[in-house]
């Protein structure tokens, strides 16, 4: 069987971090990039917060010059799904990583950067307008509607902190709720109802996009009383959550309620030896490029600390 000291599951900012510092550290990391090499990264158009690139860069050249990076020093890039693990709970134990539900390898150290998946409504729209006035971060892509009229679906904490940091960019912020109230907590709702451009409209679910070649209306309906409308904006912002890509280790590590990995403080370390995470698989606080680079970073450098203790 084809044995590894380090394998990496996932290729997006994490995993490929994670594969730089652990090729320059000779650790001959291998990498299998999941159905989506680069990760969400790739489905965004335009990335300006990330340092180094003073004149912004795509998602998908940002990736492309990570994963150069990575090879550069020695990563070997796998396309290639994993389908299976088998983890071991013993000291520099081997574990057991199926591939595509019929490649068997074993590993020494498993750096997870499976990432997260933002939930979308489900409409065709959705696809069609990708990179084009949709987004899942405000964070990431308010800047490009700045001056300009925005709609954000959602009602918990990161909906009505998503709302109002988009206020301080765009002309009007509308949101969307499907119930009558707001599930955020009462001192994000006190400050969604003290931003002046901020419109909330209750039971209200959105249908449709339409545009040229982008977002440009936002068809809505009242779920009370079937009644159809339509909103003029240029970008339609989702906040209705993310799963992260974590199924594959159900009931062999640690997650919270919602399928985040569980890290040790200070760490990327799961309670198995030799297992570490990174990036949104267990990051649901900040879900940027450089934190989860960050943290991948910090899985290299602890599966090289573990590796060099078994020596």
């Amino acid at each position: 069987m084809e044995r590894h000291e380090c394998l990496i599951i996932g290729s997006g900012p994490a995993g490929y971090t994670a594969a730089i510092y652990a090729a320059r550290a000779d650790l001959q990391p291998v990498m299998y990039t999941g159905m989506e090499p680069g990760g969400q990264l790739t489905t965004t158009t335009d990335v300006e917060n990330f340092p180094g690139y003073p004149d912004g860069v795509t998602g998908p050249a940002m990736m492309e010059e990570l994963k150069q990076q990575a090879e550069r020093f020695g990563t070997e890039v796998r396309f290639g799904l994993v389908t299976k693990a088998e983890l071991s709970d013993k000291e520099g134990g081997w574990h057991k990583i199926t591939v595509d539900e019929n490649t068997e390898i074993e590993a020494r150290t498993v750096i997870i950067s499976t990432g997260a998946t933002a939930k979308y409504l489900g409409l065709e729209a959705e696809q069609k307008y990708a990179g084009h006035g949709v987004s899942a971060c405000a964070v990431c892509d308010g800047f490009f509607f700045k001056g300009k009229d925005v709609v954000i679906v959602g009602g918990g904490d990161t909906a009505a902190e998503e709302a109002t940091y988009l206020a301080k960019l765009c002309g009007k912020v509308t949101m969307l709720v499907r119930r009558e109230e707001l599930r955020a907590s009462k001192a994000m709702q006190n400050r969604v109802f003290a931003t002046e451009n901020i419109e909330v409209l209750w039971n209200t679910e959105a249908v449709d996009l339409e545009g040229e070649g982008a977002v440009e209306t936002v068809v809505v309906k009242n779920n009370q009383t079937n009644e159809t409308s339509r909103i003029a904006a240029q970008g339609f912002f989702l906040a209705i959550g993310h799963k992260p890509n974590t199924d594959l280790f159900t009931g062999q590590l640690e997650m919270d309620d919602t399928g985040y990995l569980i890290t040790a403080s200070d760490s990327t370390a799961t309670r198995l030896p030799g297992v570490f995470a990174s990036g949104d698989a267990q990051d649901k606080v900040y879900r940027q490029a450089v934190t989860a680079a960050g943290t991948g970073c910090m899985a290299a450098l602890e599966a090289e600390r573990y590796l060099a203790a078994l020596d």
